[in-house]
């Protein structure tokens, strides 16, 4: 008996794994709600509060990204789709590493801040030196950190300061404001963490997308522009028919003014032709009168 009893505990427990179901885990709305990881569970209520790991580069597609962790909690379940919540988010150690060389000095802080839809978010910055500094220094540094984190946060919600802070604007306003007091060389957010999530709730304006018409507004507006293209052919030929009545007007004026200019030009090569004419003929003239004087001059040397 007992081992039929172990035997039906066994089966019981291996048919628990053909019970459970696929659930895709979605990033929030502020990242598009791109698809994170797949899990299994029997039954939805036991999906909440399961926390995943993804790093940047798999939201984003960006190689250069691939250092930051994002950490996801799930709150709601809708059909087979697990809906999460932004919790936050660290650097690599590999990457902090890297940042850190001996003879340089290193500023750490730890911040509380809290946004204008009422979140509050703890904040890790960190700033490297070129060289050792005085702890003067690293105060008015941590100052100036804390001042800029605050105000930035009080005018952003949630999502806005959490895409602020991963694409790393916050830093690069850190790193200007000190840069005032000493050229530091390097700040990072290396990380962040959701102690209350948003108590009001604001809309978040949406980036304008192109709307394409469909194809009945596309055909009233070629209907539209019909009209607009005709009535500069109208214009055209109006022009046209004004240009021919001014030719006409042209040529029936012409004929009158002609025969005068004309004439006038005709009498003045007349006179030159007539000169021309009478040049030549005195000319001729001299030429005969010279070889009969010739013709004599040869006779009377023959006679003498």
């Amino acid at each position: 008996m007992a081992k039929a009893r172990s035997r039906a505990a066994a089966r019981k427990v291996k048919d628990r794994w053909k019970a459970k179901n696929w659930y895709n885990v979605l990033a929030p709305a502020s990242f598009d709600n791109v698809t994170i990881a797949e899990t299994l569970a029997d039954e939805p209520s036991k999906l909440t509060d399961r926390v995943t790991e993804v790093s940047l580069q798999d939201l984003t597609n960006d190689f250069r990204k691939s250092h930051i962790k994002l950490f996801f909690k799930i709150n709601k379940i809708e059909d087979n789709n697990a809906k999460t919540i932004y919790i936050g988010h660290t650097l690599t150690s590999d990457y902090l590493r890297r940042m850190v060389r001996r003879r340089r000095s290193k500023i750490d802080a730890v911040y509380d801040a809290k946004t204008r839809d009422g979140a509050r978010i703890r904040i890790k910055p960190f700033a490297t030196t070129d060289r050792r500094i005085q702890n003067s220094q690293k105060k008015i540094i941590r100052l100036t950190m804390r001042k800029t984190i605050i105000l930035k946060a009080r005018s952003m919600t949630l999502s806005e300061f959490i895409k602020y802070v991963i694409e790393g604007k916050l830093g690069s306003d850190i790193y200007k404001s000190c840069k005032t007091f000493y050229p530091v060389r390097r700040i990072e957010i290396y990380k962040t963490e959701v102690l209350q999530q948003p108590t009001i709730e604001i809309e978040e304006p949406k980036p304008a997308e192109p709307v394409e018409k469909p194809d009945e507004e596309k055909e009233k507006s070629e209907e539209t522009v019909v009209p607009v293209e005709e009535e500069p052919e109208k214009e055209d030929e109006e022009e046209s028919v004004e240009e021919e009545e001014l030719l006409e007007e042209s040529e029936e004026e012409t004929p009158e003014e002609t025969p005068e200019e004309i004439t006038e030009e005709s009498e003045e090569p007349v006179s030159e032709t007539e000169e021309e004419k009478k040049v030549p003929e005195e000319m001729v003239e001299s030429e005969e009168e010279a070889e009969p004087k010739e013709e004599e001059d040869s006779e009377e040397k023959k006679k003498k």
